[in-house]
């Protein structure tokens, strides 16, 4: 049989049960090595380590914590290089068994140079930083922080291989959402600010490798920079080959990024929600190597930030069975609203009502009710609720269907009842680009139930309210292009409530008659 992997094809004995990657045939510098000698030399020297680290009698000692912090880093260093998209979810748990907190900086800069080494498993790289973003966002955050920093020297000294290695690390870093699209554009627009062949050629790179996600994180954003593409190529101040690029890159744009473009293999799609960073290019960034040696550090000193850690953490697990059980286990939504929290810990209470809340098949009146009650017995809830609303909305493209329904009926009922400000729609902003089908549902949901409630007449009205209409009419209600008020007039006709645009229809006819005397 024949095994493909990264451009590397190796015939392999049938009876052979094993995968060959590029990292077991090449080196960082490409030569060539033998697996079987590296291997037993590896093992002999961690037999040697763990036999002096068994000889040291004061596992307090500067001398054992030298010997354990070289073991740490040798430990990574072979998980991080032997990692494959075949392997991944095998050698994921024996990471986490290191002590990824303090070797944070070992785990960086290991990431970053086999990447640079072998920028064909950048996806796998970036997938294994995701799921550890998962478990210590702070060690992906460093991880970030780096690889912004030097593709910001790349791009100072002009180094290519570099900038293109940084590149696409941020690229994948981005469709694992460890990075948000922030850093994304302002990448791109830095390239395209004064194009040559070489950026033009790097950001059609960049954009071909994340732009399935960005079209999702930022469809707006995304437009900017493709109407940028559209106008390098009417200036035609670059070469023919790189022009072909753009026009290429169109070319999958419109296929919508499908095929190989798409965001990653499914077999690296490992964590289902992320915690992302926001980098910009503009800051100054600390890269704290000093993680990257060893340091000596008191035990009495470490088992005191331990404890406290450890409290933190068991604190507010506790506080959170609390409120959940204060909410599942109540006799009505009044008494369930009674818990005592310290300043601060409110933003708990809004999180677990709304996990309860998507965890049923079918959405509850009860949990509307005392979402309703806790806004209106303290403006804190309320400020929160609706930073939940922000939250989900924009990841409502990650919500099972359920989820989605029971989040949208919840807040539509806060709304109905004006236990949540108005003004929170005033987020939703009504385009074809700036919605993907999940946040589409979600604004359906809102309305209809808002309808349900109130009545179309009634639901007219306050849409006509004169301080709340000046709000939407730069987010859902759009007037700024025809294409725009086309699309809110047809979106909401669709679902049923075509009687609240006729604001809409109106300032439609006034245009195409301005547009036919003119």
């Amino acid at each position: 049989m024949e095994t493909e992997h990264v451009g590397l094809r190796v015939r392999v004995s049938d009876d052979e049960d094993r995968k060959i990657s590029r990292r077991d045939l090449e080196t960082s510098g490409g030569d060539k090595i033998n697996s079987h000698e590296e291997l037993a030399r590896r093992d002999d020297i961690a037999f040697k380590q763990g036999r002096m680290m068994n000889d040291v009698k004061d596992k307090s000692s500067i001398e054992y914590q030298r010997l354990t912090w070289d073991a740490l880093r040798k430990s990574i260093d072979s998980l991080v290089n032997k990692v494959d998209a075949s392997n991944i979810k095998n050698i994921i748990p024996e990471l986490f068994a290191e002590d990824l907190i303090r070797g944070r900086g070992l785990f960086c800069r290991c990431c970053i140079k086999s990447q640079m080494a072998s920028p064909g498993l950048t996806n796998v790289y970036a997938a294994l930083v995701a799921v550890v973003n998962s478990k210590f966002p702070q060690v992906s955050f460093l991880l970030l922080k780096r690889v912004v920093l030097q593709l910001k020297r790349a791009y100072k000294r002009n180094d290519r291989p570099q900038l293109l290695a940084s590149v696409k690390f941020i690229a994948h870093l981005v469709n694992q959402q460890v990075s948000d699209g922030i850093i994304a554009l302002e990448l791109l627009t830095l390239l395209l600010e004064d194009p040559t062949d070489d950026k033009v050629e790097v950001s059609v790179g960049f954009v071909t490798e994340c732009g399935a996600m960005l079209q999702y994180l930022t469809p707006e954003g995304m437009h900017g920079i493709f109407e940028r593409f559209r106008g390098i190529l009417y200036e035609r101040v670059i070469d023919k080959r790189v022009q072909y690029l753009i026009e290429r890159l169109f070319a999958i744009r419109k296929a919508k990024f499908q095929g190989r473009h798409q965001v990653f293999l499914p077999e690296l799609y490992l964590v289902e929600e992320q915690i992302s960073h926001d980098v910009s290019l503009d800051q100054e960034i600390d890269p704290e190597t000093g993680l990257d040696v060893f340091h000596f550090i008191d035990k009495e000193e470490d088992d005191e930030e331990m404890r406290i850690r450890d409290e933190t953490e068991t604190n507010l697990v506790n506080l959170r069975r609390k409120i959940y059980l204060s909410i599942m286990y109540n006799n009505g939504f009044e008494e369930a609203g009674n818990i005592k929290l310290e300043p601060g810990q409110e933003i708990e209470l809004c999180t677990v009502l709304l996990e309860c809340c998507f965890k049923e098949k079918t959405y509850l009146p009860y949990y509307g009710l005392l979402g309703q009650r806790l806004c209106m017995s303290n403006k804190i809830h309320q400020d929160n609720f609706e930073k939940c609303f922000v939250q989900n909305y924009s990841m409502s493209h990650l919500l099972e269907t359920n989820k989605l329904h029971n989040v949208a009926t919840f807040f539509a009922h806060l709304l109905s009842t004006n236990a949540l400000s108005w003004h929170v729609l005033a987020y939703i902003r009504l385009t074809e680009e700036n919605t993907t089908p999940s946040s589409r549902i979600f604004v359906k949901i809102i309305f209809q139930k808002l309808s349900d409630d109130l009545g179309i007449e009634e639901l007219n009205e306050r849409l006509q309210d004169p301080l709340l209409q000046e709000l939407l009419e730069s987010s859902i209600f759009l007037k700024d292009s025809p294409k725009n008020t086309s699309f809110a007039i047809s979106f909401f006709t669709s679902i049923g409530l075509g009687g609240i645009t006729e604001s809409l229809r109106e300032y439609l006819r006034e245009q195409k008659q301005a547009a036919e005397s003119e």
